[in-house]
């Protein structure tokens, strides 16, 4: 019994009611044997051992109930075990069943917080998508607002136009002179106007240059001075001694020269407007020839009237260089005619070889016909319709010469100043073996290549043959109503030329950010491995020329142009129709080893820079040595021939007031 209930302790509660229930059997079934065995006994000694039953009965009874006690406790300290057993269970049941529960609610937390974010995400969305659409339809109103006001002006200009027409049918000769006279006057006020405000402005900002200047060195002085002991007698006496005699000598000279300053005066005035009578005779010589020369087709006249042009150009620079006028003014004029000058010498060159004038070429000379036409009204009109006051204010430097001439600036900065331009194709046509595309595929190409400009309209427009690429022209609109004229090739659909005619008032970025800027849009185009090789700052646009370099040699067929807006920084101009049609892998390898080629140099150049270039010559490619060089304060770029040293072009480099330009 007792080994049993030791064995059924770890059952439980259930084991415990099943031991009692065993236990009440048992005590029944033993207690008849008990009282039968105490009979027998009481029989058999019922004389002899009366006297010491009961004692071993009442052991035997009290060893019974000690045994019962200890099978009690035994059975309750196992009811108690399984009572704490049961306990521990109902614990751990219930904290599972909470962790469960917090498990369950965190994940319906995390639930509801996604939902939220998503909900969140959504309400973004679609108040961003509010927002646009608010937003272009305001664009959309204000571009309507533009057009009815644009229409408005056209009416109004019409109506203008129409008045001022029936005006001029009923106008007599002599009415018509004074208004012309008039018109003239008031165009003249108004350019007048704009230069004074314009010198007025410079002047303000050069004495507040001064004053700081001035405050600056007072400053320092102050400083230097406190620092310092005072001075001494003997010091003061000396600078007083010094000033005095520095007096007696320039009053000297000033007296001496006054006798000779009205007739110096007189003569220089006489020079200044004998110079400006010989500048109108020279550039109407010079437009004559222009005029000529764009509607010529024989090669013994064009180079008849490419010699005048030739020598005009040499006389009406050394006219230019002596008028009174500002060194912007006259940089920005000798530009154009040092260009057209070695245009003209250029197509001396081409003519004496045999070669004829392309489509490019004349349309060059038909735009430098225009700016000259331009430049020689402007100076027949200043000398026809400027009384002597006038002209000899002018040549004091009083007048508005300078701001006449500065009008015409643009026109003059169209010709271009990168070596080796306009050249066309040279060898094989890269374009030729690519597929011809449609003029509604090459709009969509142009909204595609101009998809961070804003586009709303790309339309077709005609086509172009310029520098043996067959283009079509598409004229593009942004949502400011800006147009964007391109170029897309009929072969193979790509951006060979664009331009835009927006305007650039301020200096935001300097020319190396532009650089920046147009590399990042070439590699867009996919022309990468470039480098610059001309750089200048045209006013407000940076005019950047590229080449692209194959083992470290400039490839100037494959030149590009870029044009950088300096005020908001962006492409606005673009010119690869060499690299499209030149761009191919070439074997390129000098004959002659460099040090070889620099002795061949003239003895009079310091070179002071060497790079391996291929230049075009006679529609021909040549490998040369490109050396840059120095003759006193000049600056020439000189080509010797790879293979055979031999001087094969040399560029003369020129300052201008927005940078360098050859020659």
């Amino acid at each position: 019994m007792k080994k049993e209930i030791a064995k059924n302790v770890s059952s439980g509660a259930e084991k415990v009611e099943r031991i009692e229930k065993r236990e009440e059997v048992d005590m029944n079934a033993k207690t008849p044997e008990v009282k039968q065995t105490k009979t027998t006994k009481t029989t058999k000694k019922k004389g002899t051992m009366s006297a010491s039953t009961p004692n071993k009965t009442a052991k035997k009874k009290s060893a019974a109930k000690t045994e019962k006690a200890a099978a009690d406790r035994r059975i309750e300290a196992a009811r108690g075990r399984a009572a704490k057993k049961a306990e521990k269970r109902a614990k751990r049941a219930e904290k599972k069943a909470s962790l469960k529960e917090a498990k369950l609610e965190k994940k319906a937390a995390l639930k509801e917080k996604k939902l939220e974010k998503k909900r969140a995400i959504a309400e973004r969305k679609l108040r961003k998508k509010e927002m646009l659409a608010r937003k272009k339809a305001e664009r959309a109103e204000k571009r309507q607002q533009r057009k009815a006001d644009l229409k408005a002006r056209k009416a109004e200009r019409r109506q203008e136009h129409i008045a001022r027409r029936e005006m001029l049918k009923n106008e007599s000769r002599s009415e018509r002179r004074q208004r012309i006279a008039r018109e003239k006057r008031e165009k003249r006020a108004m350019r007048r106007k704009k230069q004074e405000a314009k010198e007025r402005a410079r002047e303000n900002k050069l004495k507040a240059r001064e004053r700081a200047h001035e405050r600056k060195a007072a400053e320092r002085r102050s400083k230097r001075e406190s620092r310092k002991h005072a001075p001494g007698f003997g010091g003061w006496l000396a600078a007083v001694i010094s000033l005095g005699a520095a007096c007696l000598v320039l009053a000297t000279i000033v007296t001496a020269g006054a006798f000779r300053m009205n007739d110096f005066a007189v003569s220089t005035e006489n020079g200044y407007r004998s110079t400006l009578y010989e500048m109108v005779s020279t550039c109407e010589g010079l437009d004559d020839s222009l005029s000529k020369l764009r509607v010529s087709s024989g090669a013994e006249e064009q180079r008849r009237l490419l010699t005048e042009t030739l020598v005009n150009s040499s006389l009406l620079e050394a006219d230019i260089e002596r008028m009174p006028v500002d060194e912007a003014t006259v940089t920005d004029i000798s530009g154009f005619v040092n260009r057209t000058n070695a245009f003209a010498r250029r197509m001396l060159q081409k003519l004496a070889a045999g070669e004829r004038l392309n489509d490019a070429e004349r349309e060059t000379v038909a735009h430098l016909y225009e700016v000259c036409n331009t430049l020689y009204l402007e100076l027949n009109t200043l000398v026809t319709e400027n009384s002597e006051k006038e002209l000899k204010a002018m040549m004091e430097g009083k007048g508005n010469f300078g701001g006449t001439i500065a009008e015409m600036k643009k026109g003059m900065e169209e010709i271009s100043d990168a070596p080796f331009q306009n050249e066309g194709n040279i060898g094989e046509n890269r374009l030729a073996r690519l597929e011809e595309i449609s003029s509604s595929e090459a709009e969509e190409l142009a909204k595609e290549y101009f998809a961070s400009y804003h586009v709303t309209e790309a339309k077709y427009t005609g086509e172009t043959l310029t520098n043996d690429v067959s283009c079509y022209n598409v004229v593009l609109t942004d949502d400011n109503g800006l147009e964007i004229f391109a170029e897309i090739t009929k072969r193979g659909g790509k951006l060979a030329f664009f331009d835009t005619y927006e305007e650039c008032t301020q200096k935001n970025f300097d020319l190396d950010t532009c650089d920046a800027i147009a590399r990042e849009y070439l590699a867009g185009l996919g022309i990468g491995d470039v480098e610059a090789v001309w750089l200048s700052d045209g006013g407000m646009v940076a005019n950047l020329t590229y080449t692209t370099v194959d083992g470290g040699v400039r490839l100037y067929p494959e030149i590009i142009r870029v044009r950088v807006c300096e005020e908001k920084g962006r492409v606005v101009g673009m010119d690869a129709r060499g690299y499209l049609l030149n761009h191919r892998e070439r074997d390129l390898k000098a004959g002659l080893d460099e040090g070889t080629a620099r002795g061949k140099l003239s003895s009079a150049l310091t070179p002071e820079g060497v790079e391996l270039a291929l230049i075009p010559e006679s529609g021909r490619e040549v490998l040369c040595y490109e050396y840059f060089c120095k003759y006193g304060d000049e600056e020439y770029l000189v080509y010797l021939d790879a293979a055979t040293g031999e001087e094969v072009q040399i560029l003369r480099i020129l300052a201008s007031a927005r940078g360098s330009y050859l020659r």
